[in-house]
């Protein structure tokens, strides 16, 4: 009772300063409509041609927008930096249900599940001079049903292939065998701001790159992971351009789910290992430039590192990345943290109202300078993409955009497979690139492969659209499991279609999508002697029916 009272207490003072909206409040990551809404402005030439949208999530103070970032139809005013206020944030409600097993990516809170599940945001903003408060938890309960997982038909020998990938990443296939129910502090921080920079604790949902269906080191898949972040809040400008940057230092958590039968064992020997029950420690940093000499050109790099927090032990283990490529004697090798280095791009052509982009990774830290130079797709993952907008009428703000991006975490032959080990996994932070088991990095996972066409009719904040994507899931696990027995029938490959809405009306946006998703051989599996030719063998073929809806009150 006492904490209600100081909590009451608390808001009731901030509200006494000024009921208006404020200039610091962040546009949280996968926000519905109004995320992707100003980066189709940016080609149109209507939102800052410096923001590199890049490093997410946005701020007012980086888009110019000091009305309410929320409501862009609301009027663009002016007002000093530094002002009091209380706002409160829109509330949504999202939910999505899987027919058959789980499907989909870049939902933050909600969990990979069959059924039906729904989360539930909202909260408010307090801002006193320099210091400023985001509340947003997010509450997430799942149906979480039984669906078919990794068959016991397989070979005994590919189960021990699919224990040496799942021993070796915190990515549970249920959550559970009943119903998921979880609360999350969501787009919460605090924050001290001063000009363009900004300081403090957050457990906002990172974007670090240029993708759109995916980032290689940081998306929403996951929940947010509380984080001490230093990070700009608009582009800085100099005299050779512009900078945006990030720093974070966070705690990563692991699910406390085991894989599917961890009492699986063969020649008599158990194939579940479990893992260390500890937390990690994470660090990270971006930064992107703007050349004053290419306008619309972003150039950018990121580098993350996580360790089990009980193994950090000397200054470069919390500030790690600036040492070189192999720097890791042999004995330290054998604890050596998990690390990932991105460079990126983004080409923005404002006369042609279109955008290029691409992302290049590589996620074996154990090479030399040279050896990395020799063979670049040894260990490495890429990004491309790009976006048009076809006006159909400019002075209604209404085209029809055409996207595609293609994603390659895949790598380009077995050797390399066994060598250097796919994205997300490691054999040493044996929790992989994960956080709460989902991948903190591209939400198609470890060895997925993805192609995304997208056309839409656009009208501001209205959208209508078609989507055609082709996903290879764990392409690296195929080539680990299938390749030595020369069986090239296993890959498993989604095809899909979905169509898809988001309309405003008034302080309401509302959005909806589905999605018919064919799985063909669902977990590699091939029924044998099913044909009388070895090729034509009938593969396990599934159907999954995904459907998404929603709604975001604006207040």
């Amino acid at each position: 009772m006492k904490i209600i009272k100081c909590f009451t207490y608390f808001l009731t003072i901030f509200c006494s300063l000024h009921l208006q909206v404020v200039l610091a409040q962040s546009l949280p990551v996968g926000q519905v409509s109004l995320e992707d809404y100003y980066r189709r402005q940016q080609l149109t030439g209507r939102t800052d041609s410096a923001i590199s949208f890049t490093i997410r999530p946005l701020s007012a103070h980086a888009l110019g927008k000091t009305g309410d970032i929320f409501r862009p139809d609301s009027g663009w005013f002016r007002k000093s930096p530094g002002d009091n206020g209380f706002m409160i944030l829109p509330f949504s409600w999202q939910n999505q249900f899987n027919s058959h097993h789980p499907y989909g990516w870049n939902d933050g809170a909600m969990i990979p599940a069959k059924g039906y599940q729904t989360m539930l945001s909202g909260g408010f903003y307090l801002q006193k001079g320099w210091i400023s408060l985001q509340v947003k938890p997010e509450f997430v309960r799942a149906v979480n049903n039984s669906f078919d997982e990794f068959t016991k038909d397989h070979y005994g020998i590919i189960w021990v292939w699919y224990y040496n990938y799942y021993n070796n990443i915190d990515l549970p296939v249920r959550f559970g065998n009943k119903a998921f129910v979880k609360v999350y502090p969501g787009q919460s921080s605090l924050r001290f701001n001063y000009k363009a920079m900004s300081a403090g604790l957050s457990t906002e949902n990172l974007w670090w790159g240029p993708g759109v269906r995916n980032s290689l080191l940081m998306s929403n898949t996951a929940p947010g992971f509380l984080h001490f972040t230093l990070n700009t809040r608009k582009p800085v400008q100099t005299s050779i351009g512009s900078f945006e940057g990030q720093f974070i230092a966070g705690k990563l958590e692991n699910s406390g789910y085991t894989p599917p039968d961890t009492t699986y064992s063969y020649l008599g020997t158990k194939l579940y290992q479990p893992k260390r029950n500890e937390d990690r420690y994470i660090s990270g940093i971006v930064a992107t430039w703007q050349p004053k000499w290419t306008p619309g050109l972003f150039l950018g790099f990121a580098r993350t590192s996580q360790l089990y927090s009980k193994d950090l032990n000397s200054f470069g283990d919390y500030f790690p990345f600036f040492k070189s490529f192999n720097s890791y004697s042999v004995s330290e090798k054998l604890n050596a943290p998990d690390r990932y280095t991105s460079l990126f791009m983004r080409w923005v052509w404002k006369e042609e109202q279109a955008e290029i982009y691409m992302e290049y990774g590589h996620n074996d830290q154990s090479r030399s300078f040279t050896e990395f130079i020799k063979e670049p797709n040894y260990g490495m993952a890429y990004i491309f993409g790009f976006r048009k907008l076809l006006p159909v009428s400019r002075s209604l703000d209404e085209n029809i955009s055409v996207g595609l991006e293609v994603t390659q975490l895949s790598q380009s032959s077995p050797d390399i497979v066994r060598n250097a080990g796919g994205w997300y996994v490691d054999n040493n932070i044996r929790q992989g690139y994960t956080h709460y088991g989902e991948n903190l990095g591209a939400g198609i996972g470890t060895g997925g492969n993805l192609q995304s066409l997208d056309v839409s009719w656009l009208k501001g904040l209205k959208m209508i659209g078609l989507q055609l994507e082709r996903y290879v899931h764990n392409n690296d696990f195929y080539y680990y499991a299938y390749e030595p027995s020369n069986d090239f029938r296993r890959h498993w490959i989604d095809i899909s279609l979905a169509a898809k809405t988001e309309w405003d009306y008034k302080k309401f946006i509302f959005n909806a999508k589905v999605q018919g998703i064919k799985s063909l051989n669902y977990q590699w599996y091939i029924f044998p002697g099913s044909a009388p030719v070895y090729i034509n063998e009938k593969g396990l073929d599934r159907l999954n029916i995904q459907l998404q809806f929603g709604l975001t009150y604006r207040f």
